[in-house]
């Protein structure tokens, strides 16, 4: 686990000012984990505009970027003999609902041994969370459908983005597989 208590406010305030690309290069960030994951150098790290995590040949942005498309829109690519996948989903919750939702992504993130989360101030639920494993794509589904299960290895990652002020929650999963 790799909590911070982050000095920055964010620079995100919704769902709808984030975009995702791919290949971006490294921005400023708030805090950094490395890791070497089933053979893999990855590098999870928390920004001001949410989030970046460099896996083998991915560099995967998704944040508040100056003049960028916006959407989080599902993606399948080949990059470099590998597969990757990228899908997104936002949740607006009532208010309780909201802080329990939050409360259990902070405990995920505490009890994960390959995170790295952080708390913007102001709110205690204004939380960005990243977590990666190593493991087979068996039961992934990762198309959507849930019946496209990968077959070899690779990284599975998550993250969330939480935001108070609409009771939003953006949740990704990405999948990167050797082909």
């Amino acid at each position: 686990m790799s909590a911070h208590a982050l000095a920055t406010p964010y620079q995100d305030t919704d769902a709808d000012q984030l975009s995702f690309a791919l290949g971006h290069p490294p921005m400023a960030a708030l805090a950094v984990r490395e890791l070497t994951i089933g053979g893999l150098a990855v590098q999870l790290r928390l920004l001001g505009a949410s989030h970046q995590v460099f896996a083998g040949p991915v560099a995967e942005t998704v944040a508040c970027l100056p003049g960028g498309a916006g959407g989080l829109p599902d993606t399948v690519r080949e990059i470099d003999g590998w597969q990757y996948r990228f899908r997104a989903q936002v949740h607006r919750y009532p208010p309780e609902e909201f802080t329990r939702r939050v409360a259990r992504v902070v405990q995920c993130a505490e009890a994960h041994p390959h995170a790295l989360y952080g708390v913007f101030p102001g709110d205690p639920e204004a939380v960005t969370a990243l977590t990666v494993d190593a493991g087979t794509g068996s039961g992934t589904g990762l198309g959507g459908d849930g019946t496209d299960a990968p077959r070899g290895t690779g990284l599975n990652w998550r993250t969330w983005h939480t935001y108070p002020q609409s009771r939003r929650i953006v949740a990704t999963h990405s999948r990167l597989e050797a082909r």
